[in-house]
């Protein structure tokens, strides 16, 4: 065969790129995951017991738009970095500026308390919860997570990774605000941007192997 005729051949019936794809591969698997998370919390830990009394809707209110923040930036790099030299295109420079408001809220928050009140703002009483809570219902959202961006085509699995554990981590701290009853910034700070924050490690250390074409 000419190299003429093999053009040919290979430029009929060709298909458009369909440059959406990715996204909704991505956001629907989000989707399913974050549907899992309230269905786990609610089933295994149930929804926090003052829901109904309004004077808790401010915290509630504080760790919803610090996680939902953070897994709203966080999946929008994500579908950047599941296109081949995605990571050249990302910084988590945003990122960085959530994790630091919520710090900086948490430093004001102690700063304007008695120090005997301290111990409590920051530890709560579900603090070991926490802690162990959020890493374990990210594993669902995490495995759906993998699953969807296994779909495409990243080329730095590591920071792919990363960032698929850091979502992950959102959804799962996202949902387990419905049953955590601590909502000062400082537990907020401490144990919700933390958990997330190892979650994020995981996924660092993990996307290579899950990741891998």
């Amino acid at each position: 065969m000419k190299t003429d005729d093999l053009i040919c051949m290979l430029s009929t019936n060709v298909e458009p790129v369909d440059h959406r794809q990715v996204a909704r591969t991505i956001r629907t698997a989000l989707a399913f995951a974050g549907a899992g998370v309230v269905l786990a919390v609610l089933v295994t830990l149930g929804i926090r017991g003052d829901a109904t009394d309004i004077n808790a809707l401010p915290g509630l209110l504080l760790k919803l738009a610090f996680t939902l923040a953070a897994l709203f930036v966080a999946s929008n790099y994500l579908i950047k970095l599941c296109r081949p030299g995605g990571e050249r295109q990302t910084s988590i420079g945003l990122l960085m500026l959530l994790f630091l408001a919520v710090m900086l809220l948490a430093a004001i928050s102690l700063a304007f308390a008695p120090s005997s009140h301290w111990n409590r703002m920051v530890l709560g009483n579900q603090w070991l919860e926490c802690l162990i809570s959020i890493p374990l219902i990210a594993v669902v959202p995490f495995a759906a997570t993998v699953w969807a961006v296994r779909q495409t085509a990243p080329t730095d699995l590591s920071r792919a990774g990363a960032i698929a554990g850091l979502v992950a981590g959102c959804l799962s701290a996202a949902g387990y605000a419905l049953h955590c009853a601590d909502d000062s910034a400082p537990f907020v700070a401490l144990w919700y941007g933390g958990t997330i924050s190892l979650c994020t490690f995981a996924g660092w250390k993990l996307g290579p192997r899950f990741l891998r074409w």
